[in-house]
């Protein structure tokens, strides 16, 4: 018999949480039994929970009571009981976990380097999240680089995903490309991507006052400006912008500055969850969430199954070893520990140079 412990949010006030554990006595044929190793939050676990509801991120990882929700986390587990002949005890994986100690799967569609989880309830969900890397036969597996992963290659796949995007639509005209919450990791890694393209539009970050030195010092805005500057932005140019705050205040400001030179705004983020309320100047019929995983799964069309992935990975491993430079990479381990880095993320209390990997 196994004891899992699992963390579960309220769905309405994502900081009321609980920690319960469950008892799991045997495996059905074709199970498998995943130990969470340990996994990363960062703001991005904050906008699963925010647009649960509306995305479906609850649906991943149910739990018995309606008003209750388990957030969706990334990281590593290691198969500590399997009753599946292709999937042996010892098999490390690379994905989509509940913020818990265990997760039982049903593993499908394996291959050598992959295989995904055909739990019933997860059948209509993106494919994405529903994949795992088999990582010991990945080549060149490094494991000293598993907290980077856990931390930036879900943020730097959507960066990547969001320049492709842009690209892939000409950037909708624009000649200025717009970062609010510019000192997030996504809005840092999308730079990246922006800056390895020497044909892309100018780039201008967008952060606090507080902020502004240590945007300045990444070097990889054409500019940087605070939210207090948006009416000095160059309204001649025409703009998109990649949002990562979903603060209304601020997108309406944008979007009031730039007018009919506002070509598009893609949501991506939801950081200032409680300000997203949007103002009358903000342009609805130019502004769409944007999903990485429908990205990806159009990309896969495209290009063919697996050569998204590549691409992500080179990337991401390129952007990592640069963010090795300036990000702080905080591990602990325990129940309570994942509560106070929960609540530390939440609360929007970790900066913008650091992130959280833990454990039960």
């Amino acid at each position: 018999m196994t004891t899992i412990t699992e963390f579960i949010v309220d769905k309405k006030n994502l900081g009321q949480t609980r920690t319960v554990e469950r008892n799991v006595s045997s495996l059905n044929n074709g199970e498998v039994l995943a130990k969470v190793d340990r996994f990363a939050l960062t703001a991005n676990n904050v906008t699963y929970g925010v647009v649960g509801e509306r995305i479906g991120y609850w649906k991943f990882f149910p739990v018995e009571k309606d008003d209750e929700g388990i957030i969706p986390v990334w990281g590593f587990a290691d198969i500590i009981e399997s009753n599946h002949p292709k999937v042996p005890v010892g098999d490390r994986l690379y994905g989509y976990w509940p913020m818990a100690s265990h997760l039982v799967m049903a593993p499908t569609r394996i291959s050598e380097h992959r295989m995904f989880d055909g739990a019933a309830h997860r059948a209509d969900l993106p494919p994405v999240y529903n994949s795992y890397s088999r990582v010991k036969a990945e080549p060149g597996y490094d494991d000293a680089f598993d907290d980077d992963r856990m931390v930036l290659f879900p943020l730097y796949a959507t960066s990547f995903c969001l320049y492709d995007f842009l690209k892939d639509n000409n950037w909708f005209g624009a000649s200025q490309v717009v970062i609010p919450s510019a000192s997030s990791k996504t809005a840092i890694g999308t730079a990246y991507a922006i800056n390895n393209d020497a044909n892309a539009p100018k780039l201008v970050g967008l952060t606090s006052p507080r902020s502004k030195n240590t945007v300045q010092a990444l070097d990889l805005y054409d500019s940087v400006l605070t939210y207090d500057d948006i009416a000095s932005i160059d309204s001649d140019k025409p703009s998109v912008i990649i949002d990562m705050s979903g603060n209304g205040s601020i997108l309406n400001a944008l979007h009031k500055a730039l007018g009919d030179n506002m070509k598009y705004t893609s949501n991506v983020g939801a950081t200032h969850y409680e300000e997203n309320s949007m103002g009358p100047d903000f342009i609805r019929d130019r502004s769409q969430m944007f999903f990485a995983p429908g990205h990806i799964q159009k990309r896969t069309k495209d290009w063919g199954p697996g050569i998204f992935e590549q691409k992500a990975l080179a990337f991401w491993k390129e952007a990592a070893l640069k963010t090795r430079n300036w990000l702080t990479i905080k591990r602990e381990t325990g129940p309570t520990a994942v509560e106070a880095a929960w609540q530390d993320v939440y609360q929007g209390k970790t900066p913008p140079n650091a992130a959280w990997v833990v454990s039960f």
